[in-house]
C-alpha cells in the first residue's frame, strides 16, 4: 500500500509539472461567439494548444489593453474592426509578430505594412444595413436604400445601430460618413438619424439580429452578419447604401508583454491561413478571408460588386482622430432621440 500511495504522489506530480509547461494562451476575441469557440476548438486540435477565450466588442478591448498596459491579462485579440488595431499598435500596446504575410491578400499585408507588424488582416466586412421586410410591409412603409433614406420621419423609432465608444462597427459606421458627406455634413445626418434610433447597442452585430426578429425595422452593421441570418430564414434584405459605404479590416494582434509569445504567433498563423479560416462557413461566418484559398460562399458579400468609399485607415485608426469624433458623437448625435442604451 505504501508502495502504490508514493507512485501515486509520483504521477501526480508528473502530471501536474507537465500541465504547468503545457502551451496555453489567452484569446480576446471580437467575432461572433460561435467563431470563436469553433477557432479554439480547431486551434487546440492542430496545434494542442488551448486557448482560453474571452468575446468582448472592440472598443472594450482597446480600453482593456490601455488599462493592463504593462500587465497584459490577455495574450492575443483575434478579429474586430481594424482601427483599434492600429490604435493599439499606435500606442505600443501591441508587438510585430515577425509571421510571414506574403501569401495574403493585398488588403490584408496593406494593414501588417501600416501597422510596422503590428497587426495582420483577417477579413473584410463591407458596412451596410438590413431591414425586416415584413415589418416595414406590414406597416406600408417604403424600404430604405440610402444613407440619407435613415433619416426620414416615418422611420421614427425604428432603427438600432450600436454605440460607437463600445462598437468598431459602428465607429466604421460613424467614419464613414465623415468620409462621404463631410465631417459637419455627416453629424447633422447622424444626429437627424439619432431622432429615428431606439436604441445604441454595444455589440456590433445586434442591431441586426433584433430586425431579423422583428424587434426593430431596420439594423446598421455588416453585411456578412445579415447574410448569415438571411440565410436561417428570416426575413431581411440587405441594402448597400446608394451612396457608397465603408469597410472594416479585420485583424489579428499580438499583446506587448505577453509571457506566451511563441504561443501568441502560432494563433497568429494559424487564424491566417487556410485552414483556419475556411471552417468560419460551418459557424455562418461570410465575411471576405484574408487568405486567397479559404472557402468562402457565393452568398456572401463582393467587394466588386458594392460602390466603396477609399477608407482610410490611417487617419481613422488614429486615437486623436477617433477620441475627437466620439467626443462630437456624445455632444451632437447620441442624445438626439429617445435612444436607450444596452
Amino acid at each position: 500500500m505504501k508502495t502504490i500511495a508514493i507512485s501515486a504522489l509520483a504521477l501526480a506530480a508528473f502530471f501536474t509539472a507537465n500541465s504547468a509547461n503545457a502551451e496555453q494562451l489567452n484569446v480576446v476575441c471580437s467575432n461572433e461567439q460561435a467563431w470563436c469557440d469553433l477557432m479554439a476548438q480547431n486551434f487546440k486540435i492542430d496545434t494542442g494548444i488551448d486557448a482560453a477565450m474571452v468575446r468582448k466588442s472592440t472598443g472594450e478591448v482597446l480600453a482593456q489593453l490601455r488599462a493592463e498596459k504593462g500587465n497584459p491579462k490577455v495574450d492575443v485579440w483575434w478579429g474586430g474592426t481594424g482601427d483599434p488595431h492600429i490604435i493599439a499598435a499606435n500606442e505600443d500596446l501591441t508587438v510585430a509578430t515577425g509571421v510571414d504575410v506574403s501569401g495574403l491578400l493585398g488588403w490584408a499585408r496593406n494593414m501588417t505594412e501600416m501597422t510596422g507588424g503590428r497587426a495582420v488582416g483577417v477579413h473584410v466586412g463591407l458596412l451596410g444595413f438590413a431591414y425586416n421586410k415584413e415589418f416595414l410591409a406590414e406597416k406600408k412603409i417604403a424600404p430604405p436604400a440610402c444613407w440619407r433614406d435613415l433619416a426620414k420621419p416615418e422611420y421614427k423609432g425604428e432603427i438600432q445601430v450600436a454605440n460607437p465608444n463600445s462598437s468598431g462597427t459602428a465607429y466604421t459606421e460613424l467614419a464613414t460618413l465623415v468620409q462621404l458627406f463631410g465631417e459637419d455634413e455627416a453629424y447633422k445626418l447622424l444626429a437627424e438619424i439619432g431622432a429615428n434610433v431606439n436604441q445604441y447597442t454595444k455589440s456590433g452585430s445586434a442591431p441586426t439580429k433584433a430586425a431579423a426578429r422583428g424587434e426593430t425595422a431596420i439594423g446598421i452593421g455588416f453585411m456578412h452578419d445579415m447574410v448569415k441570418l438571411k440565410k436561417e430564414g428570416f426575413p431581411i434584405e440587405i441594402v448597400a447604401p446608394c451612396e457608397g459605404t465603408g469597410y472594416e479590416l479585420g485583424a489579428v494582434s499580438v499583446v506587448k508583454g505577453t509571457p506566451n509569445l511563441e504561443a501568441a504567433k502560432k494563433w497568429v498563423e494559424y487564424v491566417i491561413s487556410a485552414e483556419g479560416q475556411s471552417p468560419g462557413l460551418e459557424v455562418g461566418v461570410y465575411n471576405i478571408p484574408s487568405h486567397p484559398d479559404a472557402k468562402t460562399d457565393p452568398e456572401a458579400p463582393s467587394m466588386a460588386s458594392i460602390k466603396l468609399i477609399d477608407y482610410n485607415f490611417a487617419t481613422y485608426g488614429a486615437s486623436e482622430t477617433r477620441e475627437r469624433l466620439l467626443a462630437r458623437w456624445e455632444k451632437d448625435v447620441k442624445g438626439a432621440g429617445g435612444a436607450v442604451e444596452n
